[in-house]
């Protein structure tokens, strides 16, 4: 009994030391040498630009020639491409990648049921009504059909397959199925061996174990200003340090040699639920004041994964008209550096 309680003591000893030690160490992570400033993209959503009654072409045109953008992020929507089952229509989408193309940008184009911006998950009105089953050759058929347009460009750099799949709990979307999903990795890599495919995380709800394993290159958000409906108020978000990210990378490139790392989705507008023209700019300053985009992004930038991709491209254009071109402004420095 004695020599059980010894032995106990003693690894109750060396846990204590080691989590101490292991915390030493994650805390000093964030005090090592300055980290190289990341290239930044940017995300594009036409509908989201609609949304926000804006002329969608022009948004995306001063995007290339006045914030002079080279990485972009763009989204091919189920439901804009293929409205009506088997009939597709892609001259928004052709327009974006030609405009792309022409202007010397690299773009990753996502494809699949859930793809950035709200609902989450962009389905067809037609599928809605299809079995589990049909729905899911319907996807793979619009999926392999988008592939084989766009792949002769040279502006697609890489395909992000679905948008933060394994986050389960943001957007109406049904629960994932793994085992389909990586169907639709295998589905892309075959059509497309040439190119990486992306596959996205949060940043601060996930630990990256699951994503991380799939694809060639992962992704991670960045969210720091939030507001809680739940809670009816703003915050802060200090539970997710720099060194957090970076954490979790390395568990990454340990389980995965080598992978790049991104931030796909860095927070650079307001978090609202009301949506942006339902909300007085007050209230928007709240989580997005320039101050809280300098630092967002110089926090970001400790993180050490590059590129990283702004979100909020579309929000920062709508200022500009509200007499607040200086978001705008911040990108643009950002993105020139």
């Amino acid at each position: 009994m004695k020599h059980f309680l010894k032995t106990k003591k003693v690894r109750i000893t060396l846990f204590i030391v080691f989590v101490l030690v292991f915390a030493v160490w994650l805390l000093s992570l964030n005090a090592g040498p300055k980290v190289i400033p990341p290239e930044y993209g940017v995300t594009f959503s036409q509908p989201y630009a609609q949304s926000l009654g804006l002329e969608w072409k022009k948004v995306y045109v001063e995007s290339l020639t006045d914030l002079n953008v080279k990485l972009l992020r763009l989204s091919a929507y189920w439901n804009s491409v293929e409205p009506k089952q088997g009939e597709f229509f892609y001259d928004d989408l052709d327009f974006q990648v030609e405009q792309a193309e022409a202007h010397g940008v690299k773009v990753i184009l996502g494809i699949g049921k859930r793809l950035p911006r709200w609902p989450e998950c962009h389905v067809p009105d037609w599928a809605n009504g299809l079995s589990e089953d049909s729905q899911r050759q319907a996807l793979l058929a619009y999926m392999e059909n988008t592939v084989l347009r766009f792949k002769s460009n040279p502006a697609i750099t890489t395909w992000q397959v679905e948008n933060e799949p394994f986050l389960g709990s943001f957007g109406p979307c049904p629960p994932l199925d793994p085992g389909f999903l990586d169907k639709e990795i295998a589905l892309v890599k075959k059509l497309d061996p040439s190119r990486p495919i992306l596959i996205t995380d949060s940043g601060e709800l996930n630990f990256w174990i699951e994503a991380g394993r799939r694809g060639d290159i992962f992704g991670s958000t960045y969210y720091r200003y939030i507001y809680s409906d739940r809670l009816k108020r703003y915050w802060t978000n200090f539970y997710f340090p720099s060194w957090f990210y970076r954490f979790k990378g390395g568990m990454v490139r340990l389980l995965n040699p080598g992978k790049p790392i991104i931030l796909a989705e860095l927070e650079a507008e307001p978090w609202t639920t009301k949506g942006i023209l339902s909300t007085s700019l007050d209230e928007q300053f709240k989580t997005m004041s320039l101050n809280n985009f300098r630092t967002i992004t110089r926090l970001a930038g400790r993180t050490g994964f590059s590129p990283q991709y702004l979100w909020g491209l579309e929000w920062w254009y709508w200022m500009k008209t509200q007499g607040h071109p200086e978001f705008w402004l911040e990108a643009k420095k950002l993105i020139n550096q």
